[in-house]
């Protein structure tokens, strides 16, 4: 890959590529289940669910159906759940904040676009101290379509001052390549992630690959002007 084949900025998902997420959201589920008189399930039953939002994760830890009149109580429960302990063991990948370090310091902007909503998202990074890292957050209700629709992505972009041509997405679920991919951005399959056995990340048509955050840097051009001052988010 030549200079001018690398990406100027980048953009982040949240949940199983900038940070692992998952023993805060097993550990709101099985809480819920103990309020249910239930005992908690082991993380290997739930990673074919974690990384996919509230619905898969209650439709695996209860056996209902979403169209259960019980589902939606037990769905509103949980999030009210998560949300007391968004950051207790939450925490960036091994690597991430090296190659968010690397960027900054390179004048590569990077932003974070995710399908966990605002009211979720922005305590999270908050607690970790991320505040005023990401030059753009696009949240799940910040757009009307979310991924694998294009729209957020195109407004990362659009955040940080550069065409979607120039932007590199890094995702650990085929939604985020494929939003990606509409939008124009060269894309990363973070395999580091919440990848089930039944991912095929192979097949998803990601530019590439990647096992661990820092070969992300691989894929950036350093820039001789600073990165863009943050937009409001």
């Amino acid at each position: 890959m030549g200079l001018s084949d690398r990406a100027r900025g980048v953009l982040l998902d949240l949940d199983g590529t900038l940070f692992d997420t998952a023993p805060d959201l097993i550990g709101s589920l099985n809480r819920l289940r103990g309020e249910h008189g239930l005992p908690p399930l082991p993380a290997a039953d739930l990673a074919n669910s974690v990384g996919h939002g509230s619905v898969p994760m209650i439709a695996r830890g209860f056996n209902l159906d979403p169209a259960d009149r019980h589902f939606e109580p037990l769905r509103q429960r949980f999030l009210e759940l998560y949300h007391e302990r968004l950051s207790e063991e939450t925490r960036p990948y091994e690597g991430m904040e090296e190659a968010l370090s690397t960027l900054e310091a390179t004048g590569i902007p990077w932003g974070i676009v995710t399908n966990k909503p605002g009211w979720l998202t922005r305590p999270l990074i908050s607690a970790l101290g991320y505040d005023n890292r990401p030059v753009c957050l696009v949240t799940g209700d910040d757009i009307a379509r979310r991924k694998p629709h294009p729209h957020q992505v195109l407004e990362g972009a659009r955040r940080l001052g550069l065409p979607p041509s120039a932007c590199l997405v890094v995702g650990d679920a085929e939604r985020d390549i494929r939003a990606g991919r509409r939008a124009g951005t060269l894309t990363l399959a973070a395999l580091y992630g919440y990848l089930s056995g039944d991912d095929r990340a192979e097949r998803w048509g990601a530019d590439g690959l990647i096992g661990h955050p820092l070969e992300l840097l691989r894929w950036v051009a350093p820039s001789s002007v600073p990165a863009a001052e943050p937009l409001a988010v």
